[in-house]
């Protein structure tokens, strides 16, 4: 069960959780009101976004040895919804009877509803996942992603200050690196340059850690994802959408003769990561999640071909301008902090991933009717606000922008940045 809010200050935590193993595929208040129980032994974890991707794997994770987990994510419309539906019943599913299990709907940004979660759930630990993601999309509407990303990371550190919390671990990207002409990528590279607002808005998130932990002592550390795939994965990144296309017989593109080569890194092994960085308080820092091991494009699509069982159409394209040979996250730092050990073959996790995707679609995920929510959550009423566009008109033309990167423009977030930039509500 869940609550349900679009904003107001969360009256309800109802809950999920089971004994059951993961069954994936690896795995309002002023200062003087503020109560903070620093005796208490349970660790509560707040994942932000956590019906996401990521968030949805470390959420199941952490409920899976006993942990209590919070999750708050907006169900923004970056991407299809009906996915981020199936990852809460999946989590449902196998946490239905879980007291330590609780999920909120809202916005990160809204002050009161952000800050009632933390004094009622007691919040220990920050597991901050939540944001706009996509680099196309946030050259069409970067206020949106300074609103999401940059005021929602501050709030969050703020109340982190205020409420104590143990550690605080936030998603940063490999996009920060921008275009780099180095192919092992490090931590300690000058990134001063990002290349859109995206990675622009990741770069300040880092210096708003740092900021924090400078004036604070929080313990901060980002991480730094380098092309994250798996089951129950994003469709805008590259190894869903080339699932996609193979298995639905439509063209993928292949810039230049195939021989750049990326680096990609399989959700168990970032789940991996994200916990050891959660359980590990280091103070500040900033470190690569990568696989290490780069995979060249023309072997990539093979793979795909030979996991989805049927021949790609592929597009010759150009080779872009800019692009590099080869791309590699330098993971020691990550070895040497955390113990991470990044375990999973390109070979075995696109084909796992090629498994859930014709399982997910046999089962009808990716059909036009809507996933809705599981019949083990409690819906509370909410004031209604605009409805969503179908399915069909988010999705535009699959070539315009990166899948379903179509990004329409929540009404109440237009209000709020209105009222913020004119001091005046919209008409």
């Amino acid at each position: 069960m869940s609550c349900f809010t679009t904003g107001s200050p969360p009256s309800c935590g109802l809950s999920m959780d089971n004994d059951s193993s993961p069954s994936n595929t690896s795995r309002r208040n002023s200062l003087s009101d503020v109560s903070v129980d620093l005796e208490s032994s349970e660790n509560v974890y707040l994942v932000t976004g956590g019906a996401g991707f990521i968030g949805s794997h470390v959420s199941d994770y952490l409920l899976s040895r006993g942990d209590k987990v919070v999750i708050v994510d907006e169900m923004n419309d970056y991407y299809d919804v009906r996915l981020k539906e199936s990852n809460l019943n999946y989590l449902s599913s196998q946490h239905s009877n879980n007291l330590k299990f609780v999920v909120y709907r809202g916005d990160i940004c809204d002050k009161d509803f952000i800050d009632n979660i933390f004094k009622i759930e007691k919040i220990t630990h920050v597991c901050h996942l939540a944001a706009r993601a996509g680099v196309r999309a946030s050259i069409a509407d970067p206020f949106i992603y300074v609103h999401s990303n940059v005021e929602g990371t501050t709030r969050l550190l703020d109340l982190s200050r205020l409420y104590r919390i143990k550690n605080f671990v936030y998603a940063s990207s490999s996009s920060v690196y921008g275009c780099s002409n180095l192919s092992l990528l490090s931590e300690d590279d000058v990134v001063e340059k990002p290349v859109s607002p995206y990675a622009a808005t990741k770069k300040a998130c880092e210096l708003l850690a740092y900021t924090y932990h400078h004036l604070y002592g929080m313990n901060c550390t980002g991480l730094r994802f380098f092309t994250v795939y798996g089951p129950r994965g994003r469709p805008d990144m590259a190894p869903f959408k080339f699932i996609d296309r193979v298995y639905n017989s439509l063209p993928i593109q292949q810039y230049g003769d195939g021989s750049t080569s990326r680096d990609y890194t399989y959700i168990d092994d970032i789940v991996d990561g994200v916990v050891r960085a959660i359980d590990r308080p280091l103070g500040y820092e900033v470190i690569n999640l990568g696989n290490g091991r780069p995979f060249q494009l023309k072997a990539f699509i093979q793979l795909v071909e030979e996991s989805v069982g049927k021949k790609a159409i592929i597009e010759l394209c150009p080779e872009q301008p800019g692009d590099v040979e080869r791309t590699c996250a330098n993971i020691n730092k990550a070895k040497s902090l955390l113990g991470y050990d990044p375990k999973t073959p390109f070979e075995i996790g696109i084909s796992l991933t090629a498994q859930w995707y014709k399982n997910a679609s046999s089962n009808g995920l990716f059909d036009s009717n809507e996933v809705t929510s599981s019949s083990n959550e409690t819906l509370v009423p909410i004031p209604s606000i605009s409805k969503q566009k179908s399915i069909d008109k988010l999705k535009r033309s699959e070539s315009d922008l990166e899948l379903s990167s179509f990004v329409e423009k929540a009404t109440r977030q237009v209000h709020m940045r209105m009222k913020r930039f004119f001091n005046s509500p919209t008409k």
